[in-house]
């Protein structure tokens, strides 16, 4: 055989980052991703021996990849040339270009295609926060008959191909069943989780309008149980096109007696009904282009009404099934787990891997109830294989001084994905020295945006601290700097400059496409503009500095936040941390507000050590002029900072949407301070 040329992505070396880990031999070659690399070496005639290699030549012949990524992943669907199309009028091929634009296939189908040869195997395994013994499963078998009822009794009240339904929902295992009922009709599933106010739901599903709603009357938290029918009845009373409400059930100690007050025009149905008086049946999987809508998931709506961004269902479970087996190595059997909510793409994600064979482990709760071992005893009681949580999570959990290697067996434990805010080098520290030594750490990043990854992690490469470990195959992804030229090793923004399959199909309500251009497409035309600021390292890796709106630009020089927060928030004192940029004439000065610890004061002592803790690790440009108090930060409920509501509060412009915050009371904090007058 011989070697194709070198990937473009190994850069000359000027300061080597730290290796953490690398795979053994038998685990490289027992990988799903080497096979894939075993097969296109036959294919090709050509020794494709390494990662970089791999993603050169995906983006290089992208059409061919994708199509071998189907075949590979045993995607079940009529696949028909060609592979893509483009109109022959565009001027934006990135963007036009339409893929597969013959095929047919169903979401739900490929996702419970295992059920007959896994019959009694556990599909689903389910734990309720504070119970060990509410511990619930399904097996395939089950999985498919509830799938197939409750799919029978939607054709029933009429939903068909293209309809919206949606899920107001814990996660919890109907979610899932009531997601592959919707999807096996051809129909839209959007959901958000019950911790959302009424007004945010209202402002999600008041422009999907779905037909239908699936509901449950209460969910569990941090030792309370916390009805929401108040806010079921008042989304209800706002969404006229909504004519079905479906209650799914509590356990039987969380059931509250509060009724739901819903319009005369909305029937209102029992889960328990429908299982107990639809007979099961077969499936008939509705076959769908591979275009056709599959979710509609929603952006923040931080800085003003939530755009409600459209997914296909081949892009989608083309992408998961390259994500999942590919890039973290998700095979039949394994057992998955991801700390999420059903108002978190994460939740999306996570169902996929029903695709590849693998059995779902679902939490609903507090990840700190009734301590933060409680995470890692359901790893180790499960035998999970891949544990996916956020950065937030991990940083809490160091500082609240838990180790779980010391109390829990997590052998079984392969990867651990990490998303949501930037991962710092210290966290990565935190997972090898306390959780676990021979694990692939895969600090993930993508977004609702493509429910996907542009950078992520693989089984084959080396871990080095801080960094994602390379760019997502397929994906010809790259660092702009402010001419919209391509760097290496310097700080920009994170492009993708080729099509993929998982682009958007564009947003809801947004006739002549111009939201969704403005959106990804205006900045540097011809190229997607994620919003990242980023570097790629010499190793291939990617580096995150933060959300480019939030980079600060003192003197002109742009600053990723990330850098400041790496820095603050180690120190004991702090508990959390958020900075902006505050307009001063022409110029902008760097205000630092912390949230402290318990106990703690902020002393004349404490702002010097940090301006001097930054000062060091950072420079002088990124030292706060002003460092500011506050009880509480304000994060969306993913867990993600909110550095526009508060610079906009500081500014004293509006924040449209409070509704989409965990805690939106802590905005008040900010608001008319005299030390920023």
């Amino acid at each position: 055989m011989t070697t194709p040329e070198s990937s473009n992505i190994g850069y000359p070396a000027d300061s080597q980052p730290q290796l953490l880990w690398m795979p053994e031999k038998d685990r490289i070659h027992d990988s799903k991703l080497y096979q894939f690399m075993v097969a296109l070496s036959e294919k090709k005639n050509t020794l494709y021996h390494d990662y970089n290699q791999l993603h050169h030549w995906s983006v290089s012949h992208s059409e061919e990849f994708w199509t071998m990524v189907w075949d590979f992943c045993q995607v079940e669907g009529a696949k028909k040339p060609p592979v893509t199309f483009c109109p022959p009028d565009s001027t934006a091929p990135a963007k036009d270009t339409q893929w597969f634009p013959h095929a047919k296939l169903n979401y739900a189908e490929n996702l419970l295609r295992n059920w007959r040869t896994h019959a009694a195997a556990d599909a689903i395994i389910f734990h309720c926060e504070g119970d060990p013994q509410q511990r619930q499963h399904l097996s395939w078998q089950q999985l498919y008959r509830q799938t197939s009822q409750v799919a029978s009794f939607l054709h029933q009240l009429g939903v068909k191909k293209g309809d919206v339904v949606a899920g107001y929902l814990p996660n919890v295992p109907q979610t899932v069943v009531a997601m592959l009922a919707t999807t096996s009709l051809g129909a839209i599933w959007t959901s958000t989780s019950p911790d959302f106010g009424a007004e945010s739901v209202i402002e999600r599903f008041g422009q999907t309008k779905p037909k239908v709603m699936f509901f449950t009357k209460c969910y569990q938290y941090n030792g309370k149980t916390i009805s929401y029918v108040d806010k079921v009845a008042a989304v209800s009373a706002k969404i006229p096109e909504l004519a079905h409400l479906i209650e799914i059930p509590a356990t039987p100690e969380q059931i509250p007696q509060d009724a739901v007050s819903i319009p005369d025009t909305i029937n209102y149905h029992y889960w328990t009904d429908i299982l107990d008086s639809t007979v099961p049946c077969e499936l008939g999987f509705t076959p769908v282009p591979f275009s056709h809508p599959l979710y509609i998931l929603y952006s923040s709506g931080t800085t003003g009404k939530p755009k409600c961004i459209v997914h296909s269902v081949g892009g989608t479970l083309l992408n998961h099934l390259k994500e999942h087996q590919l890039q973290t190595d998700i095979r039949t059997g394994d057992k998955v787990f991801y700390f999420t909510t059903c108002g978190w793409m994460m939740w999306n994600w996570l169902v996929s891997g029903l695709a590849s064979g693998a059995t779902l482990i679902l939490y609903d709760g507090s990840p700190f109830y009734p301590d933060g071992n409680v995470l890692w005893q359901l790893a180790e009681q499960e035998q999970v294989t891949l544990f996916g949580t956020s950065a937030k999570y991990l940083e809490a959990l160091e500082k609240q001084g838990y180790h779980p290697k010391d109390n829990t067996d997590l052998s079984s434990l392969r990867t651990l994905c990490s998303t949501g805010s930037v991962l710092s080098p210290e966290q990565f520290d935190y997972v090898y020295d306390s959780i676990h030594n021979n694990i692939q750490l895969a600090s993930i990043s993508g977004g609702t945006d493509i429910c996907g990854c542009f950078a992520i992690g693989n089984p084959i490469n080396p871990v080095y601290r801080g960094e994602c470990q390379g760019l997502a195959l397929g994906m010809d992804v790259q660092v702009f700097n402010e001419q919209g030229q391509s760097v290496l090793q310097q700080h920009g923004e994170l492009v993708c400059r080729n099509s993929f399959p998982n682009q958007p199909i564009g947003f809801w309500n947004d006739p002549d496409g111009s939201k969704y251009h403005d959106a990804y497409w205006n900045i540097f035309p011809g190229t997607w503009h994620h919003g990242d600021y980023v570097s790629v390292s010499n190793t291939g890796g990617m580096v995150f500095y933060g959300r480019s709106d939030a980079v600060l630009n003192p003197g002109g020089v742009r600053i990723g936040t990330a850098e400041i927060y790496r820095q603050v928030n180690r120190l004991d004192a702090i508990k959390d941390s958020l900075v902006i940029g505050q307009n001063q004439g022409t110029d902008v000065r760097v205000v630092l507000f912390v949230q402290l610890a318990e106990g703690e004061l902020l002393t004349d002592g404490l702002k010097t050590s940090i301006k001097q803790k930054i000062r060091e690790h950072c420079s002088p440009r990124h030292v706060p002029e002003v460092i500011i108090a506050v009880k509480d930060v304000p994060r969306t409920k993913s867990g993600k900072l909110v550095e526009l509501a508060v610079r906009n509060i500081v500014h004293n412009q509006p924040v449209k949407n409070v509704g989409a915050l965990a805690n939106p009371e802590s905005l008040e904090e900010f608001r008319d301070r005299e030390e920023l007058k």
